[in-house]
């Protein structure tokens, strides 16, 4: 079998049984079971939800995203082999020590494949919450030219890059474009300040005010929590972003959870700690392809310039990568996977029959 059999790029196509438009975004697709199947399921399985909340069958891919964009390979290679199980993993592991730990619950309802989640309906709040340790990426670029405050943040003056700030920060950012909200411009992933929520939690989509004391203590925890883990590891938790929303459980509670994937090297900048001890940045994460996307083109503004977007398209759909980078980034995804989960990778050989099979026989979503 040829290593783009075992590579899920496109998951879009699968037959599941379901009357609503797919919704594929860069990485996964999401699709919203029928009325009568997400009631079958929920009582079948004895999901924690009310009786008639939506599910759905969230698959996520092996495409890479980086810059906005999509990026392939030479010889058709679509994504990057490994990624989604290793991604998947690495969530399932830290959702599991969350709830173990008492932090919050996910959308997660159930793991038919290493590629597919069972998830519930969630009502999102429209934040991208990020967490920063340490000064660099985007965050560096802009102090290196004179900027102090972030999000409402003041930064002392003398940081250098690559520093452990003085304390974890939260620079939130908007999820999505939203329209009326006094001092915040309508486009998406704008930086807010947490006096933004306060003044304007409806519009954020928090049920109350004090939800955002609370979404700012599950983000703390959490990022402490895969920070020390990590530590215990010798990898430095750099920095993330969680997304949260709201669920209601069978007893018709409604609760804040944890949505989306968490802690990952997608999600995340993961360092090596033996390396940074010596002053060199050893990138676990993502990071490593964007550096790598940055030094491969002659003029790297494109992919750093926003208002270059139509050069960056086109060099994502004109030039085919080499394979030794898709598959140096498969190595970090699986090596890091493996190493936070104490469990070796198992890929799959043909990952679209494999979950059409399960989907079938286990949960009755194929149709014949």
């Amino acid at each position: 079998m040829s290593l783009t059999d075992k590579v899920l790029a496109v998951n879009n196509d699968l037959p599941i049984r379901t009357h609503l438009p797919i919704h594929s975004g860069k990485v996964r697709s999401v699709y919203w079971l029928t009325e009568s199947d997400s009631r079958r399921l929920i009582k079948e399985r004895a999901y924690d939800v009310a009786s008639d909340a939506p599910l759905a069958i969230m698959v996520i891919s092996d495409r890479i995203s980086a810059f906005d964009c999509i990026w392939h390979g030479e010889g058709g290679l679509k994504g990057v082999p490994g990624k989604g199980a290793a991604l998947n993993a690495i969530s399932n592991h830290w959702f599991h020590l969350f709830k173990e730990h008492g932090l919050a619950q996910s959308h997660i309802l159930d793991i038919p494949h290493p590629l597919v989640w069972i998830v519930q309906k969630a009502r999102p709040v429209m934040v991208e919450a990020i967490s920063r340790q340490y000064i660099t990426g985007s965050m560096w670029r802009s102090y290196s030219r004179g900027e102090r405050e972030f999000c409402g943040i003041r930064l002392p003056e003398g940081l250098k890059q690559d520093q452990k700030l003085p304390e974890i920060l939260i620079t939130p950012s908007t999820k999505g474009i939203l329209k009326g909200i006094p001092g915040v411009p309508e486009a998406d992933d704008v930086n807010i300040t947490r006096q933004n929520l306060d003044d304007n939690f409806v519009a954020f989509n928090f049920r109350c005010a004090e939800d955002i004391d609370r979404y700012e203590a599950l983000l703390k925890e959490g990022f402490e929590l895969i920070s020390k883990e990590l530590a215990d590891l010798d990898q430095i938790f750099v920095d993330t972003k969680f997304e949260f929303g709201y669920v209601t459980d069978a007893s018709g509670q409604e609760k804040l959870i944890y949505m989306d994937e968490v802690g990952t090297p997608d999600s995340s900048r993961i360092w090596d700690g033996e390396a940074y001890r010596r002053g060199k940045v050893i990138e676990n994460s993502k990071e490593s392809f964007r550096q790598f996307l940055l030094n491969h083109f002659p003029d790297p503004d494109i992919l750093l310039n926003k208002n270059r977007m139509p050069e960056r398209e086109s060099l994502a759909r004109d030039n085919a990568l080499p394979e030794s980078a898709f598959m140096a980034l498969s190595k970090t995804y699986t090596d890091i996977a493996e190493k936070i989960t104490g469990q070796p990778l198992i890929l799959s050989e043909n990952p679209k029959s494999e979950i059409i099979e399960i989907l079938k026989s286990e949960y009755g979503l194929i149709d014949d």
